[in-house]
């Protein structure tokens, strides 16, 4: 798991001033869902075909960097955008 001091000093690299955290369980099960129906795109475009280990959530709950092999992949274009999910 990251450690949270670490996380503290994150930001988000597409408005380079929102702090980041750590989804919770119930967020992180929602975006497994979401891309289990193969419904959840990153910046990219790219339809996401995995489930995530876990990610970073931007503030206002707008947009998600993901977790891949315990690293953050912070990489704007394959940030997850979260608004469709959190219209539900």
């Amino acid at each position: 798991m990251l450690n949270p001091k670490f996380v503290d000093m994150l930001r988000c690299l597409e408005d380079r001033a929102a702090p980041l955290e750590i989804a919770d369980a119930a967020l992180l099960a929602s975006v497994n869902q979401a891309i289990a129906a193969r419904q959840l795109k990153n910046r990219a475009g790219q339809v996401l075909d995995r489930p995530l280990e876990g990610c970073l959530v931007r503030q206002d709950r707008a947009l998600a960097y993901p977790i891949v092999d315990g690293i953050p992949r912070m990489i704007v274009d394959e940030a997850i955008g979260l608004e469709a999910l959190m219209a539900k």
